[in-house]
Protein backbone atom coordinates (compact mmCIF):
# COMPACT_ATOMS: atom_id res chain seq x y z
CA UNK A 1 0.00 0.00 0.00
CA UNK A 2 1.00 3.66 -0.30
CA UNK A 3 1.36 3.90 3.51
CA UNK A 4 3.71 0.92 3.61
CA UNK A 5 5.83 2.44 0.86
CA UNK A 6 6.03 5.72 2.74
CA UNK A 7 7.02 3.92 5.96
CA UNK A 8 9.64 1.91 4.14
CA UNK A 9 11.18 4.97 2.49
CA UNK A 10 10.92 6.86 5.78
CA UNK A 11 12.88 4.09 7.51
CA UNK A 12 15.49 4.09 4.78
CA UNK A 13 15.83 7.88 5.04
CA UNK A 14 16.26 7.66 8.82
CA UNK A 15 18.98 5.00 8.50
CA UNK A 16 20.72 7.08 5.82
CA UNK A 17 20.60 10.18 8.03
CA UNK A 18 22.04 8.27 10.99
CA UNK A 19 24.79 6.87 8.76
CA UNK A 20 25.73 10.34 7.55
CA UNK A 21 25.78 11.58 11.17
CA UNK A 22 28.04 8.72 12.23
CA UNK A 23 30.40 9.25 9.30
CA UNK A 24 30.60 12.99 9.96
CA UNK A 25 31.41 12.31 13.63
CA UNK A 26 33.51 9.17 13.19
CA UNK A 27 36.57 10.78 14.76
CA UNK A 28 34.53 11.60 17.85
CA UNK A 29 33.39 8.00 18.27
CA UNK A 30 36.85 6.59 17.61
CA UNK A 31 38.44 9.07 19.98
CA UNK A 32 36.16 8.12 22.88
CA UNK A 33 38.49 5.18 23.48
CA UNK A 34 40.14 4.95 26.89
CA UNK A 35 43.58 3.37 26.76
CA UNK A 36 45.82 2.11 29.54
CA UNK A 37 49.58 2.25 29.11
CA UNK A 38 50.86 -1.12 30.33
CA UNK A 39 54.63 -1.06 30.05
CA UNK A 40 55.04 -4.33 31.96
CA UNK A 41 54.82 -2.94 35.50
CA UNK A 42 53.32 -4.72 38.49
CA UNK A 43 49.61 -4.84 39.18
CA UNK A 44 47.86 -2.94 36.38
CA UNK A 45 44.92 -5.34 36.67
CA UNK A 46 43.49 -3.24 39.51
CA UNK A 47 43.44 -0.12 37.34
CA UNK A 48 41.80 -2.10 34.56
CA UNK A 49 39.19 -3.49 36.96
CA UNK A 50 38.45 -0.05 38.40
CA UNK A 51 37.79 1.46 34.96
CA UNK A 52 35.66 -1.49 33.88
CA UNK A 53 33.69 -1.31 37.14
CA UNK A 54 32.72 2.22 36.10
CA UNK A 55 31.29 0.86 32.84
CA UNK A 56 34.00 1.94 30.43
CA UNK A 57 35.63 -0.20 27.79
CA UNK A 58 39.36 -0.11 28.27
CA UNK A 59 41.96 -0.84 25.62
CA UNK A 60 45.59 -1.69 26.32
CA UNK A 61 48.46 0.05 24.58
CA UNK A 62 50.25 -2.79 22.79
CA UNK A 63 52.37 -0.76 20.38
CA UNK A 64 53.65 2.84 20.21
CA UNK A 65 51.04 3.74 17.59
CA UNK A 66 48.20 2.81 19.93
CA UNK A 67 48.88 5.81 22.17
CA UNK A 68 47.67 8.32 19.58
CA UNK A 69 44.41 6.37 19.15
CA UNK A 70 43.37 7.17 22.69
CA UNK A 71 40.89 9.86 23.70
CA UNK A 72 42.06 9.48 27.28
CA UNK A 73 45.17 7.76 28.60
CA UNK A 74 45.73 6.19 32.01
CA UNK A 75 49.39 5.74 32.91
CA UNK A 76 49.71 3.59 36.05
CA UNK A 77 53.19 3.16 37.41
CA UNK A 78 54.37 0.47 39.79
CA UNK A 79 57.92 -0.37 40.79
CA UNK A 80 61.24 1.38 40.39
CA UNK A 81 61.77 4.64 38.47
CA UNK A 82 64.64 3.26 36.40
CA UNK A 83 62.75 0.09 35.45
CA UNK A 84 59.78 2.19 34.37
CA UNK A 85 61.80 4.51 32.14
CA UNK A 86 63.82 1.61 30.68
CA UNK A 87 60.60 -0.21 29.76
CA UNK A 88 59.19 2.91 28.08
CA UNK A 89 62.43 3.37 26.13
CA UNK A 90 62.80 -0.27 25.14
CA UNK A 91 59.22 -0.52 23.89
CA UNK A 92 59.40 2.72 21.97
CA UNK A 93 56.74 4.32 24.16
CA UNK A 94 58.57 7.28 25.67
CA UNK A 95 58.40 9.75 22.76
CA UNK A 96 54.78 8.86 21.76
CA UNK A 97 53.81 9.36 25.44
CA UNK A 98 55.43 12.81 25.52
CA UNK A 99 53.67 13.72 22.26
CA UNK A 100 50.33 12.58 23.67
CA UNK A 101 50.79 14.65 26.83
CA UNK A 102 51.53 17.71 24.68
CA UNK A 103 48.55 17.00 22.40
CA UNK A 104 46.00 18.27 24.91
CA UNK A 105 44.18 14.99 25.38
CA UNK A 106 43.42 13.99 29.01
CA UNK A 107 46.09 11.98 30.83
CA UNK A 108 45.92 10.43 34.32
CA UNK A 109 49.31 9.28 35.69
CA UNK A 110 49.60 7.24 38.89
CA UNK A 111 52.48 6.81 41.39
CA UNK A 112 55.64 6.16 39.37
CA UNK A 113 53.62 7.50 36.44
CA UNK A 114 53.47 10.84 38.25
CA UNK A 115 57.17 10.70 39.21
CA UNK A 116 58.13 10.00 35.60
CA UNK A 117 56.70 13.42 34.63
CA UNK A 118 59.71 14.97 36.39
CA UNK A 119 63.25 15.18 35.03
CA UNK A 120 64.63 12.27 37.05
CA UNK A 121 64.80 10.53 40.43
CA UNK A 122 67.41 9.82 43.07
CA UNK A 123 66.21 6.22 42.90
CA UNK A 124 67.87 5.85 39.49
CA UNK A 125 70.71 8.39 39.11
CA UNK A 126 71.37 9.39 35.53
CA UNK A 127 68.06 8.03 34.21
CA UNK A 128 66.02 10.74 32.51
CA UNK A 129 62.30 11.13 33.16
CA UNK A 130 59.79 12.58 30.72
CA UNK A 131 60.87 16.10 31.64
CA UNK A 132 57.37 17.60 31.67
CA UNK A 133 57.84 19.06 35.19
CA UNK A 134 61.20 20.44 36.44
CA UNK A 135 62.98 18.70 39.31
CA UNK A 136 64.57 15.47 40.53
CA UNK A 137 62.43 13.20 42.74
CA UNK A 138 63.99 12.78 46.24
CA UNK A 139 64.05 9.93 48.76
CA UNK A 140 62.28 10.37 52.09
CA UNK A 141 64.52 10.94 55.11
CA UNK A 142 64.02 7.89 57.36
CA UNK A 143 65.41 9.52 60.51
CA UNK A 144 61.99 9.89 62.15
CA UNK A 145 59.68 7.85 59.91
CA UNK A 146 59.63 4.42 58.31
CA UNK A 147 60.42 4.27 54.62
CA UNK A 148 58.58 3.38 52.37
CA UNK A 149 55.69 5.72 53.14
CA UNK A 150 53.05 3.01 53.06
CA UNK A 151 49.38 3.25 53.92
CA UNK A 152 46.42 5.65 53.97
CA UNK A 153 47.07 9.38 54.25
CA UNK A 154 45.19 12.60 53.58
CA UNK A 155 45.73 15.47 51.15
CA UNK A 156 45.80 19.27 51.42
CA UNK A 157 44.13 20.73 48.34
CA UNK A 158 45.51 24.00 46.96
CA UNK A 159 43.22 24.52 43.96
CA UNK A 160 39.77 23.65 42.69
CA UNK A 161 39.53 20.66 40.38
CA UNK A 162 36.81 19.04 38.31
CA UNK A 163 38.52 15.68 38.83
CA UNK A 164 39.46 16.04 42.50
CA UNK A 165 36.05 17.30 43.57
CA UNK A 166 35.42 18.97 46.91
CA UNK A 167 33.70 15.98 48.53
CA UNK A 168 36.95 14.03 48.03
CA UNK A 169 39.25 16.54 49.75
CA UNK A 170 38.82 15.10 53.25
CA UNK A 171 39.24 11.43 52.29
CA UNK A 172 42.17 9.08 52.83
CA UNK A 173 44.11 7.62 49.90
CA UNK A 174 46.54 4.73 49.62
CA UNK A 175 50.21 5.64 49.22
CA UNK A 176 53.16 3.29 48.79
CA UNK A 177 56.46 4.92 47.83
CA UNK A 178 59.96 5.71 49.07
CA UNK A 179 60.56 8.73 46.82
CA UNK A 180 58.54 11.91 46.30
CA UNK A 181 58.58 15.49 45.04
CA UNK A 182 59.35 17.57 48.17
CA UNK A 183 57.44 20.75 48.93
CA UNK A 184 60.64 22.75 48.32
CA UNK A 185 60.01 22.25 44.59
CA UNK A 186 57.13 24.73 44.79
CA UNK A 187 59.63 27.58 45.18
CA UNK A 188 60.05 27.15 41.44
CA UNK A 189 57.02 28.83 39.83
CA UNK A 190 57.18 26.35 36.95
CA UNK A 191 56.56 23.53 39.44
CA UNK A 192 54.14 25.46 41.65
CA UNK A 193 51.77 25.98 38.73
CA UNK A 194 51.30 22.19 38.66
CA UNK A 195 50.60 21.61 42.35
CA UNK A 196 47.02 20.61 43.16
CA UNK A 197 47.55 18.98 46.58
CA UNK A 198 50.26 18.13 49.09
CA UNK A 199 50.60 15.56 51.89
CA UNK A 200 52.62 15.34 55.10
CA UNK A 201 54.67 12.35 56.17
CA UNK A 202 56.06 13.09 59.60
CA UNK A 203 57.71 16.48 59.23
CA UNK A 204 58.22 16.05 55.48
CA UNK A 205 55.67 17.61 53.11
CA UNK A 206 55.53 16.47 49.50
CA UNK A 207 53.50 17.05 46.35
CA UNK A 208 50.81 14.36 46.18
CA UNK A 209 48.67 15.57 43.24
CA UNK A 210 49.58 17.64 40.19
CA UNK A 211 47.23 19.04 37.56
CA UNK A 212 47.75 21.36 34.64
CA UNK A 213 46.00 21.73 31.31
CA UNK A 214 45.10 18.18 30.22
CA UNK A 215 47.20 16.29 32.80
CA UNK A 216 46.37 15.08 36.28
CA UNK A 217 48.64 12.79 38.30
CA UNK A 218 48.56 11.35 41.81
CA UNK A 219 51.32 9.95 43.99
CA UNK A 220 48.71 7.72 45.62
CA UNK A 221 46.87 4.83 43.96
CA UNK A 222 43.21 5.74 43.27
CA UNK A 223 42.52 2.19 42.10
CA UNK A 224 43.52 0.99 45.58
CA UNK A 225 41.84 3.79 47.52
CA UNK A 226 38.37 2.30 47.86
CA UNK A 227 35.27 4.27 46.92
CA UNK A 228 37.11 7.62 47.07
CA UNK A 229 39.66 6.52 44.50
CA UNK A 230 36.96 5.08 42.26
CA UNK A 231 35.09 8.42 42.41
CA UNK A 232 38.29 10.22 41.39
CA UNK A 233 38.76 7.96 38.36
CA UNK A 234 35.09 8.37 37.46
CA UNK A 235 35.40 12.17 37.36
CA UNK A 236 38.46 11.88 35.09
CA UNK A 237 36.69 9.52 32.71
CA UNK A 238 33.68 11.86 32.48
CA UNK A 239 35.85 14.89 31.75
CA UNK A 240 36.86 16.24 28.36
CA UNK A 241 40.04 17.89 29.58
CA UNK A 242 38.64 21.39 29.21
CA UNK A 243 37.51 21.29 32.86
CA UNK A 244 41.06 20.75 34.13
CA UNK A 245 41.60 24.49 34.63
CA UNK A 246 41.57 25.40 38.32
CA UNK A 247 41.69 28.33 40.69
CA UNK A 248 43.42 28.64 44.06
CA UNK A 249 41.44 27.92 47.21
CA UNK A 250 42.02 29.35 50.66
CA UNK A 251 41.98 26.71 53.36
CA UNK A 252 43.32 26.45 56.89
CA UNK A 253 45.17 23.22 56.19
CA UNK A 254 45.76 20.82 59.04
CA UNK A 255 48.80 18.59 58.86
CA UNK A 256 47.92 15.21 57.37
CA UNK A 257 48.96 11.96 59.04
CA UNK A 258 49.30 8.35 58.11
CA UNK A 259 46.44 6.29 59.52
CA UNK A 260 47.00 2.95 61.24
CA UNK A 261 46.23 0.05 58.93
CA UNK A 262 43.97 -2.82 59.97
CA UNK A 263 44.74 -5.82 57.79
CA UNK A 264 42.67 -8.96 57.33
CA UNK A 265 44.73 -12.09 56.72
CA UNK A 266 43.39 -15.21 55.04
CA UNK A 267 45.41 -18.43 55.30
CA UNK A 268 44.41 -20.26 52.13
CA UNK A 269 44.89 -23.92 51.28
CA UNK A 270 43.10 -26.83 49.67
CA UNK A 271 41.22 -29.05 52.08
CA UNK A 272 41.19 -32.85 51.87
CA UNK A 273 38.43 -32.66 49.26
CA UNK A 274 40.39 -30.35 46.96
CA UNK A 275 38.37 -27.19 47.73
CA UNK A 276 40.17 -23.90 48.28
CA UNK A 277 39.27 -22.72 51.79
CA UNK A 278 40.31 -20.18 54.41
CA UNK A 279 41.69 -21.88 57.48
CA UNK A 280 43.32 -20.81 60.73
CA UNK A 281 45.77 -22.64 62.92
CA UNK A 282 46.41 -22.77 66.62
CA UNK A 283 50.16 -22.28 66.74
CA UNK A 284 50.11 -23.16 63.02
CA UNK A 285 48.13 -26.42 63.38
CA UNK A 286 45.13 -26.11 61.01
CA UNK A 287 43.56 -29.53 61.74
CA UNK A 288 40.39 -29.83 63.82
CA UNK A 289 41.04 -31.28 67.29
CA UNK A 290 37.44 -31.80 68.41
CA UNK A 291 36.06 -35.27 69.04
CA UNK A 292 33.23 -34.97 66.51
CA UNK A 293 33.19 -36.19 62.90
CA UNK A 294 35.39 -33.25 61.75
CA UNK A 295 38.36 -34.27 63.87
CA UNK A 296 41.55 -34.25 61.79
CA UNK A 297 40.03 -32.29 58.91
CA UNK A 298 41.40 -28.97 57.70
CA UNK A 299 39.60 -26.22 59.60
CA UNK A 300 37.25 -24.49 57.12
CA UNK A 301 36.33 -20.89 57.92
CA UNK A 302 34.87 -19.93 54.56
CA UNK A 303 35.52 -19.20 50.90
CA UNK A 304 38.47 -16.87 50.30
CA UNK A 305 36.91 -14.49 47.78
CA UNK A 306 33.70 -14.07 49.77
CA UNK A 307 35.59 -13.29 52.95
CA UNK A 308 37.94 -10.87 51.17
CA UNK A 309 34.98 -9.00 49.69
CA UNK A 310 33.30 -8.87 53.10
CA UNK A 311 36.41 -7.42 54.70
CA UNK A 312 36.65 -4.77 51.98
CA UNK A 313 33.06 -3.76 52.65
CA UNK A 314 33.74 -3.68 56.41
CA UNK A 315 36.65 -1.27 55.95
CA UNK A 316 39.81 -3.41 55.89
CA UNK A 317 42.78 -1.33 54.79
CA UNK A 318 44.45 -4.30 53.12
CA UNK A 319 43.78 -7.98 52.50
CA UNK A 320 46.53 -10.59 52.68
CA UNK A 321 46.35 -14.11 51.25
CA UNK A 322 48.89 -16.63 52.52
CA UNK A 323 48.98 -19.79 50.41
CA UNK A 324 50.18 -21.97 53.28
CA UNK A 325 50.89 -25.18 51.35
CA UNK A 326 52.59 -23.64 48.35
CA UNK A 327 56.10 -24.56 49.55
CA UNK A 328 55.29 -28.13 48.50
CA UNK A 329 54.17 -27.23 44.99
CA UNK A 330 54.88 -24.97 42.05
CA UNK A 331 52.80 -21.80 42.61
CA UNK A 332 52.80 -21.06 38.87
CA UNK A 333 50.63 -24.15 38.42
CA UNK A 334 48.37 -23.27 41.33
CA UNK A 335 45.56 -22.12 39.06
CA UNK A 336 42.90 -21.86 41.82
CA UNK A 337 45.01 -19.34 43.77
CA UNK A 338 45.82 -17.31 40.64
CA UNK A 339 42.14 -17.28 39.71
CA UNK A 340 41.32 -16.23 43.28
CA UNK A 341 43.59 -13.21 42.90
CA UNK A 342 42.06 -12.25 39.56
CA UNK A 343 38.47 -12.50 40.80
CA UNK A 344 39.19 -10.78 44.11
CA UNK A 345 40.86 -7.82 42.40
CA UNK A 346 37.65 -7.29 40.42
CA UNK A 347 35.72 -6.72 43.66
CA UNK A 348 38.23 -5.51 46.23
CA UNK A 349 39.77 -2.06 45.72
CA UNK A 350 42.31 -2.00 48.53
CA UNK A 351 45.84 -3.47 48.39
CA UNK A 352 46.17 -7.25 48.04
CA UNK A 353 49.22 -9.14 49.28
CA UNK A 354 49.93 -12.76 48.34
CA UNK A 355 52.46 -15.03 50.01
CA UNK A 356 53.60 -18.58 49.44
CA UNK A 357 56.19 -20.27 47.26
CA UNK A 358 57.94 -17.14 46.04
CA UNK A 359 61.40 -18.43 45.28
CA UNK A 360 63.57 -19.76 42.45
CA UNK A 361 62.10 -23.11 41.51
CA UNK A 362 62.02 -25.98 39.05
CA UNK A 363 58.64 -27.44 38.12
CA UNK A 364 57.74 -31.11 37.63
CA UNK A 365 58.74 -30.91 33.96
CA UNK A 366 62.22 -29.61 34.76
CA UNK A 367 61.57 -26.01 33.70
CA UNK A 368 63.29 -23.41 35.86
CA UNK A 369 61.69 -20.16 37.03
CA UNK A 370 63.26 -17.26 38.91
CA UNK A 371 61.63 -15.74 41.97
CA UNK A 372 61.06 -12.62 39.86
CA UNK A 373 59.09 -14.65 37.31
CA UNK A 374 57.00 -16.24 40.07
CA UNK A 375 56.27 -12.84 41.62
CA UNK A 376 55.44 -11.36 38.22
CA UNK A 377 52.71 -13.95 37.72
CA UNK A 378 51.19 -12.99 41.06
CA UNK A 379 51.39 -9.27 40.20
CA UNK A 380 49.77 -9.77 36.82
CA UNK A 381 47.01 -11.76 38.51
CA UNK A 382 46.09 -8.89 40.83
CA UNK A 383 48.56 -8.79 43.72
CA UNK A 384 50.06 -5.47 44.83
CA UNK A 385 52.70 -6.95 47.13
CA UNK A 386 54.28 -10.35 47.58
CA UNK A 387 55.15 -11.88 50.94
CA UNK A 388 58.33 -13.94 51.17
CA UNK A 389 58.81 -16.34 54.07
CA UNK A 390 61.20 -19.29 54.02
CA UNK A 391 63.19 -18.02 51.07
CA UNK A 392 63.95 -14.79 52.95
CA UNK A 393 65.55 -16.82 55.74
CA UNK A 394 67.70 -18.74 53.27
CA UNK A 395 68.64 -15.48 51.50
CA UNK A 396 69.81 -13.86 54.75
CA UNK A 397 71.78 -16.97 55.73
CA UNK A 398 73.63 -16.69 52.42
CA UNK A 399 74.02 -12.92 52.86
CA UNK A 400 75.65 -13.45 56.27
CA UNK A 401 77.93 -16.23 55.00
CA UNK A 402 78.98 -13.91 52.17
CA UNK A 403 80.23 -11.30 54.69
CA UNK A 404 77.07 -9.25 54.11
CA UNK A 405 77.93 -8.49 50.50
CA UNK A 406 75.01 -8.10 48.12
CA UNK A 407 75.02 -10.45 45.14
CA UNK A 408 71.75 -9.32 43.54
CA UNK A 409 70.51 -12.87 43.11
CA UNK A 410 68.19 -13.35 46.08
CA UNK A 411 64.44 -13.32 45.61
CA UNK A 412 64.25 -10.06 47.61
CA UNK A 413 66.83 -8.29 45.45
CA UNK A 414 65.37 -9.56 42.17
CA UNK A 415 61.85 -8.38 42.92
CA UNK A 416 62.78 -5.08 44.63
CA UNK A 417 64.98 -4.05 41.69
CA UNK A 418 62.08 -4.28 39.23
CA UNK A 419 59.00 -3.60 41.35
CA UNK A 420 60.47 -1.52 44.16
CA UNK A 421 61.07 -2.23 47.84
CA UNK A 422 57.42 -1.48 48.64
CA UNK A 423 56.35 -4.59 46.71
CA UNK A 424 58.33 -6.96 48.98
CA UNK A 425 56.96 -8.00 52.38
CA UNK A 426 58.97 -10.35 54.61
CA UNK A 427 56.80 -12.77 56.57
CA UNK A 428 58.66 -13.69 59.76
CA UNK A 429 57.58 -16.87 61.57
CA UNK A 430 59.37 -16.62 64.91
CA UNK A 431 59.28 -18.66 68.09
CA UNK A 432 60.75 -18.04 71.51
CA UNK A 433 63.82 -19.94 72.72
CA UNK A 434 64.29 -19.35 76.46
CA UNK A 435 67.73 -19.00 78.09
CA UNK A 436 68.80 -18.21 81.65
CA UNK A 437 71.32 -15.62 80.58
CA UNK A 438 72.24 -13.71 77.37
CA UNK A 439 75.66 -15.32 77.66
CA UNK A 440 74.07 -18.73 77.04
CA UNK A 441 73.52 -17.97 73.35
CA UNK A 442 75.26 -15.98 70.58
CA UNK A 443 71.85 -14.70 69.48
CA UNK A 444 70.17 -11.39 70.26
CA UNK A 445 68.12 -11.73 73.44
CA UNK A 446 65.52 -9.72 75.33
CA UNK A 447 64.46 -9.85 78.96
CA UNK A 448 61.01 -11.45 79.18
CA UNK A 449 58.15 -10.03 81.21
CA UNK A 450 56.94 -13.62 81.73
CA UNK A 451 59.49 -16.26 82.68
CA UNK A 452 60.09 -19.40 80.63
CA UNK A 453 58.98 -22.93 81.65
CA UNK A 454 62.04 -23.37 83.86
CA UNK A 455 62.13 -19.85 85.24
CA UNK A 456 64.29 -18.44 82.44
CA UNK A 457 64.27 -14.62 82.34
CA UNK A 458 65.58 -14.21 78.80
CA UNK A 459 64.73 -15.46 75.33
CA UNK A 460 65.77 -15.08 71.73
CA UNK A 461 63.43 -15.29 68.75
CA UNK A 462 64.34 -18.07 66.34
CA UNK A 463 63.52 -17.70 62.65
CA UNK A 464 61.70 -20.72 61.22
CA UNK A 465 60.92 -22.00 57.72
CA UNK A 466 58.36 -24.30 56.10
CA UNK A 467 55.41 -22.81 57.95
CA UNK A 468 57.11 -22.91 61.34
CA UNK A 469 58.02 -26.58 61.08
CA UNK A 470 61.78 -26.11 60.99
CA UNK A 471 63.89 -23.80 63.16
CA UNK A 472 67.10 -22.26 61.85
CA UNK A 473 70.24 -21.05 63.60
CA UNK A 474 69.40 -17.43 62.94
CA UNK A 475 67.56 -14.92 65.11
CA UNK A 476 64.93 -12.40 64.06
CA UNK A 477 67.28 -9.42 64.43
CA UNK A 478 69.68 -11.02 61.95
CA UNK A 479 66.78 -11.89 59.67
CA UNK A 480 64.99 -8.55 59.46
CA UNK A 481 68.10 -6.34 59.33
CA UNK A 482 69.43 -8.62 56.60
CA UNK A 483 66.15 -8.41 54.67
CA UNK A 484 66.15 -4.61 54.91
CA UNK A 485 69.69 -4.55 53.55
CA UNK A 486 68.65 -6.83 50.68
CA UNK A 487 65.89 -4.39 49.71
CA UNK A 488 62.67 -5.49 51.45
CA UNK A 489 60.08 -2.80 52.12
CA UNK A 490 57.97 -4.18 54.97
CA UNK A 491 58.07 -6.74 57.79
CA UNK A 492 55.14 -8.95 58.83
CA UNK A 493 55.90 -10.16 62.36
CA UNK A 494 54.28 -13.48 63.31
CA UNK A 495 54.93 -15.04 66.71
CA UNK A 496 54.21 -18.77 66.79
CA UNK A 497 53.92 -18.73 70.59
CA UNK A 498 51.08 -16.19 70.36
CA UNK A 499 49.28 -17.64 67.33
CA UNK A 500 45.67 -18.55 68.08
CA UNK A 501 45.91 -17.65 71.77
CA UNK A 502 43.75 -14.48 71.63
CA UNK A 503 45.95 -13.15 74.46
CA UNK A 504 47.21 -10.03 72.66
CA UNK A 505 50.21 -9.18 70.51
CA UNK A 506 53.75 -9.97 71.67
CA UNK A 507 54.52 -6.35 72.48
CA UNK A 508 58.07 -6.81 73.76
CA UNK A 509 58.96 -8.71 70.58
CA UNK A 510 57.44 -6.07 68.31
CA UNK A 511 58.99 -3.19 70.26
CA UNK A 512 62.40 -4.83 70.04
CA UNK A 513 62.18 -5.30 66.26
CA UNK A 514 60.95 -1.72 65.81
CA UNK A 515 64.19 -0.51 67.44
CA UNK A 516 66.47 -1.89 64.73
CA UNK A 517 64.62 -1.63 61.40
CA UNK A 518 63.45 1.52 59.62
CA UNK A 519 60.92 -0.09 57.26
CA UNK A 520 57.21 -0.46 58.15
CA UNK A 521 56.07 -3.23 60.50
CA UNK A 522 52.85 -5.24 60.51
CA UNK A 523 52.12 -6.73 63.93
CA UNK A 524 50.51 -10.17 63.83
CA UNK A 525 49.53 -13.10 66.08
CA UNK A 526 47.51 -13.01 69.28
CA UNK A 527 44.73 -10.44 68.78
CA UNK A 528 41.54 -11.50 70.55
CA UNK A 529 39.63 -8.29 71.29
CA UNK A 530 39.52 -4.63 70.25
CA UNK A 531 41.59 -3.57 73.26
CA UNK A 532 44.54 -5.56 71.94
CA UNK A 533 44.74 -3.23 68.92
CA UNK A 534 44.73 -0.03 71.00
CA UNK A 535 47.25 -1.60 73.41
CA UNK A 536 49.56 -2.22 70.45
CA UNK A 537 49.36 1.27 68.96
CA UNK A 538 49.49 3.08 72.30
CA UNK A 539 52.46 1.03 73.57
CA UNK A 540 54.39 1.19 70.29
CA UNK A 541 53.10 4.31 68.46
CA UNK A 542 55.51 3.95 65.55
CA UNK A 543 54.17 0.55 64.47
CA UNK A 544 52.18 1.12 61.30
CA UNK A 545 49.78 -1.82 61.05
CA UNK A 546 47.98 -4.61 62.87
CA UNK A 547 46.89 -7.87 61.26
CA UNK A 548 44.35 -10.39 62.45
CA UNK A 549 42.69 -13.48 61.03
CA UNK A 550 40.60 -15.89 63.10
CA UNK A 551 38.71 -13.29 65.13
CA UNK A 552 37.62 -11.63 61.87
CA UNK A 553 36.72 -14.91 60.14
CA UNK A 554 34.58 -16.08 63.04
CA UNK A 555 33.14 -12.55 63.50
CA UNK A 556 34.16 -12.55 67.15
CA UNK A 557 35.42 -9.04 66.41
CA UNK A 558 34.51 -6.99 63.36
CA UNK A 559 36.89 -4.64 61.57
CA UNK A 560 34.56 -1.68 62.01
CA UNK A 561 34.44 -2.38 65.77
CA UNK A 562 38.24 -2.25 65.90
CA UNK A 563 38.33 1.06 64.02
CA UNK A 564 35.57 2.67 66.05
CA UNK A 565 37.36 1.64 69.25
CA UNK A 566 40.66 3.04 67.98
CA UNK A 567 39.05 6.31 66.99
CA UNK A 568 37.63 6.69 70.51
CA UNK A 569 41.17 6.15 71.79
CA UNK A 570 42.40 8.96 69.47
CA UNK A 571 44.29 6.57 67.21
CA UNK A 572 44.13 7.78 63.59
CA UNK A 573 42.23 5.32 61.38
CA UNK A 574 40.44 5.44 58.04
CA UNK A 575 36.67 5.13 58.48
Amino acid sequence: SEMCIRDRYGGILLCYTLLLFFLSHINYFVEMSVYLLDYGAGNVRSAINAVQKLGYELKIVEAPGDIQKAAKLIFPGVGAFGACMAALENRGLKEPLIEFIKSGKPVFAICIGMQSLFEGSEESPGVKGLGIIPGIIKKFDNTNVSVPHMGWNGIKVKKTSYVLQEELWSKYYYFVHSYAAPIEFTKNSAVNSWVLATTDYGDQEFISVVQKDNVIATQFHPEKSGSSGIALLSAFLKSTGNEFQSTAVEQNHKKTALSKRIIACLDVRSNDHGDLVVTKGDQYDVREKSSDSKKGEVRNLGKPMHLAERYFQEGADEVTFLNITSFRNCPLRDLPVLELLKKTSERVFVPLTIGGGIRDLTDSEGKKYSALEVASVYFRSGADKVSIGSDAVFAVEEYISNNKNLKGTSSIEQIAKVYGAQAVVISVDAKRVYVKSPSDTPHHTIKCSISGPNGEEYCWYQATVKGGREGRDIDVKQLVTGCEALGAGEILLNCIDKDGTNSGYDLEFIKDVRSYVSIPIIASSGAGKVEHFSELFETIPDVESALAAGIFHRQEVKIEEVKNHLKKRNVIVRL
